[in-house]
């Protein structure tokens, strides 16, 4: 099986993104951005990728979707809602959220397409930026930045180290620009989006390989 063809098997199996498992149609408009930075919190937080889009899914259901819901929101109704969907670090997740929610709506105006201007198209400073936001770090920055660039295209190609683990999962080439060669450019988030899971968990690289 040639590179391409694996790249599109795995692509095909695994290929739907965390922002689309947890429910969120990913646009260039402040809900589903702000939505997305959300999920990347959670995500961060080191639980089952599982675990987190559910959270992320009951978030939203519980109308906490946007910067000034979820700035006006109490602790008690943000861990309720985490409670719900079975996330763990409920408490300092809760604060996280809350604490968040207040810094997008007083630095970027609760749009993070300002967030994006800010960036300029300098994906360094997009995740310096990002790390700005409680609770989230390196590996935070990477996953909004792998989910981002389905919308943001000046961010392609983003297939950072856990990506690239996938990859060789798989028996991919691990160069970032090699293994972007492999799929269109329009399903690169997607394409990240699988080879994490591929990385994650070994029935996915399996059943690819096979």
């Amino acid at each position: 099986m040639s590179h391409t063809q694996t790249a599109a098997r795995l692509l095909k199996d695994a290929g739907e993104t965390f922002a689309a498992e947890a429910g969120i149609t990913l646009d260039d408009k402040p809900a589903p951005l702000y939505r997305l930075l959300v999920l990347t919190v959670l995500l961060s937080s080191r639980v089952q990728a599982k675990l987190g889009t559910r959270a992320c899914a009951e978030l939203v259901d519980s109308d906490l979707g946007t910067p000034d819901k979820m700035r006006a929101a109490t602790h008690q109704q943000v861990h309720d809602a985490l409670d719900r969907a079975k996330f763990l670090s409920k408490d300092q997740t809760a604060d996280a959220l809350v604490d968040g929610a207040a810094l997008v709506a007083d630095r970027w105006s609760g749009d993070l397409r300002r967030l994006r201007t800010e960036a300029d198209g300098d994906a360094d400073r997009l995740a310096e930026l990002l790390r700005e936001v409680p609770r989230l770090g390196p590996v935070g920055a990477d996953i909004f930045l792998r989910e981002v660039q389905a919308v943001w295209p000046e961010f392609r190609p983003h297939l950072d180290g856990k990506a690239t683990d996938g990859a060789r999962a798989v028996g991919l080439p691990t160069d970032p620009d090699a293994l972007a060669g492999l799929v269109d450019e329009a399903d690169l988030a997607r394409f990240a989006a699988a080879l994490v899971r591929a990385a994650l968990d070994d029935e996915v690289a399996g059943r690819v390989s096979a």
